[in-house]
């Protein structure tokens, strides 16, 4: 479900990012936040991360994004390199347990990563439900997500930030 709320340095709904139209935050991390977004031209529902280290970075009144890294060392450009290395990884899986990523773009200063939405919940959300999750109900989440893993592995890629949070059961039960 979209968080409607507004976050202080999202992009405001309404926002057009190419043929991307960007309608509300589903939920922000400490090096970006995801939208809600429509395409505008296939007319279906997208989900796009943008790159924002809120740590190093700000939101300028025009929806760009700087660098405040006072430390100097680039951190910023550096963190976008590794964001827009990320899409092009992610985006050579075709995996029914991989969010697909269909596409990447720079603007704004920044990168994006248009991938398919899903509709669902989080396991984050379910393990907080009283009935909680049974181990059959575990397995059935956690051995298909480990072949997904698997695969990144043989890719030679490293999930740095397996977590509930990131981790999204479809309306159909299985697991992304």
């Amino acid at each position: 479900m979209a968080n409607t709320n507004i976050h202080r340095n999202a992009l405001a709904a309404g926002t057009m990012l190419l043929e991307y139209r960007l309608e509300s935050v589903l939920g922000v991390g400490g090096f970006g936040m995801t939208y809600l977004a429509r395409d505008t031209n296939l007319d279906k529902p997208v989900a796009i991360k943008e790159y924002f280290p809120s740590a190093i970075a700000v939101r300028t009144p025009e929806g760009g994004v700087v660098s405040n890294d006072t430390e100097g060392a680039g951190g910023y450009q550096w963190g976008l390199e590794r964001f827009l290395q990320e899409a092009r990884t992610l985006a050579r899986f075709s995996h029914p347990h991989i969010v697909r990523v269909n596409r990447y773009f720079e603007a704004n200063s920044t990168g994006y990563m248009v991938m398919d939405y899903e509709s669902g919940e989080s396991l984050q959300g379910l393990l907080k439900l009283p009935a909680g999750l049974n181990e059959a109900r575990v397995k059935q989440i956690i051995n298909p997500l480990l072949d997904g893993l698997q695969a990144v592995h043989k890719a030679g890629f490293l999930h740095r930030d397996i977590k509930p949070g990131n981790i999204f059961i479809r309306a159909a039960g299985d697991p992304v």
